[in-house]
């Protein structure tokens, strides 16, 4: 490892080169994501200074504190930025209690600056953006990145071009649009969206897409997830953590992370499970695992977990390989069980989060149940944004009482079917 701080003419701090991932042959930092010679993914590769826990602690309250282990400059803490991360550890005892589970943790994402964990990575590759002269900020997205892109776009003064599909959810939509940048909706899915970005990233040598051309940059975003989430367990892993599956960028990178605290001697060497989680309405990944293959088919998504919903995800393989490396696995729930599991973490956390928590908290029950997840072992699970976002989702599951008269005795008549209210919502959400 390098024993001296990047030198100022280093663009992208401790990273020396970006390497495949299939067949490791590398090239030069720069605006790369596919191999020359085979078109696999490419991704950063690093010459890390020696490191302390002082070190990351002294640093700022958000992702910056990580910097030093992120394709970014020395001084991007002072640059204009969205300032994402360091965001709340949950102790879930009350929830942890219904399942029988020893200690479980919540991971909540939701209060980053646009209230999901997309915040990270868009920071990520707005800084390595900026570094290789890109003057546009652009995306293809499921809702979350949209949201993160433009903010992040705002926050430095330059041009955000989005990409959504139209059957997205109206709040995600209209906390996009709120931006003023270039928001185009696809007839279409996610899958098809990604296509038009692709295309546009050919055209348009000035745009960032930073879940295509600066993919590699990008993705390295969610590494923070597992630096907070040991920094914040007193500099140890967790035995068990439970991710959503999307593209699957954030679980294989969570597993990098966890990797490379190792490496650095930052947390004790200790064997930890990742599982992956998607709703069954777009399951690729989860087939996969379940039918013992390790390529991903592409499926059409009818989930009403959004967010999720990506048919043919890039990191699908490299998922497999991480659960399957760690003893974990991925597996799927139903809509039904994914606003089952929103209540539940609503009713005995008070956190109220998208439906991609759903689908997290759904598999882990579900896992549980299948004797696939040890009850025993401390367990971290993402909450991966706001429930806010996806309020479509409760609709009918959520009673909401009629409005009464100012009066006492309009109250007092009412609390017999308040009472019975809290107990249909009782026995369904929390199960107690």
């Amino acid at each position: 490892m390098s024993t001296s701080a990047p030198p100022e003419t280093t663009r992208f701090g401790y990273a020396t080169h970006l390497s495949c991932r299939e067949c490791g042959k590398t090239s030069d930092l720069g605006p790369h994501y596919a191999c020359e010679d085979c078109f696999g993914p490419l991704e950063v590769a690093y010459d890390y200074p020696p490191l302390t826990r002082a070190d990351i602690e002294s640093g700022p309250q958000n992702i910056w504190r990580y910097a030093s282990l992120l394709p970014v400059p020395a001084d991007i803490a002072q640059r204009p930025s969205t300032r994402p991360g360091y965001t709340q550890l949950i102790r879930a005892d009350e929830l942890a209690q219904v399942l029988g589970m020893r200690r479980l943790w919540v991971k909540d994402d939701s209060g980053n600056p646009t209230h999901s964990f997309k915040d990270r990575v868009a920071a990520v590759a707005l800084a390595a953006a900026t570094e290789m002269g890109f003057t546009v900020l652009a995306c293809p997205s499921t809702g979350n990145l949209a949201n993160a892109v433009a903010a992040a776009a705002a926050r430095v003064g330059i041009r955000s071009v989005v990409l959504v599909p139209a059957n997205l959810e109206p709040q995600k939509i209209i906390a996009t649009a709120v931006y003023g940048g270039t928001f185009v909706t696809v007839d279409g899915t996610y899958d098809d969206v990604n296509r038009l970005a692709s295309q546009l990233a050919s055209e348009h040598d000035d745009w960032a897409f930073v879940n295509v051309n600066v993919r590699p940059y990008y993705a390295e975003g969610s590494k923070t997830l597992a630096f907070e989430i040991a920094e914040q367990l007193g500099w140890r892993l967790p035995d068990q953590i439970v991710v959503p599956v999307a593209s699957g960028a954030q679980l294989v990178k969570i597993d990098k992370g966890f990797s490379e605290l190792v490496s650095l001697g930052l947390v004790e060497q200790s064997a930890w499970k990742i599982y992956g989680a998607q709703a069954t309405g777009c399951s690729p990944v989860s087939a996969a695992y379940a039918a013992g293959h390790d390529v991903v088919r592409p499926v059409m998504p009818a989930t009403i977990a959004k967010s999720l919903a990506i048919g043919n995800p890039a990191d699908g393989p490299y998922v497999l390989d991480a659960v399957r490396r760690t003893a974990g696995a991925v597996a799927d729930v139903s809509d039904d069980e994914i606003v089952d599991s929103i209540r539940l973490l609503a009713a005995t956390e008070g956190i109220f989060g998208e439906t991609s928590v759903g689908v997290t908290l759904g598999v882990l029950r579900k896992l549980l149940a299948a004797g696939q997840l040890d009850p025993a072992a401390e367990t971290v699970i993402i909450n991966s944004g706001d429930g806010l976002k996806t309020l479509d989702a409760l609709a009918g599951a959520v009673r909401v009482p009629a409005a009464i008269k100012p009066t006492l005795e309009a109250f007092t008549e009412a609390g017999a079917g308040w009472d019975e209210c809290v107990r249909a919502h009782t026995d369904a959400g929390a199960h107690r």
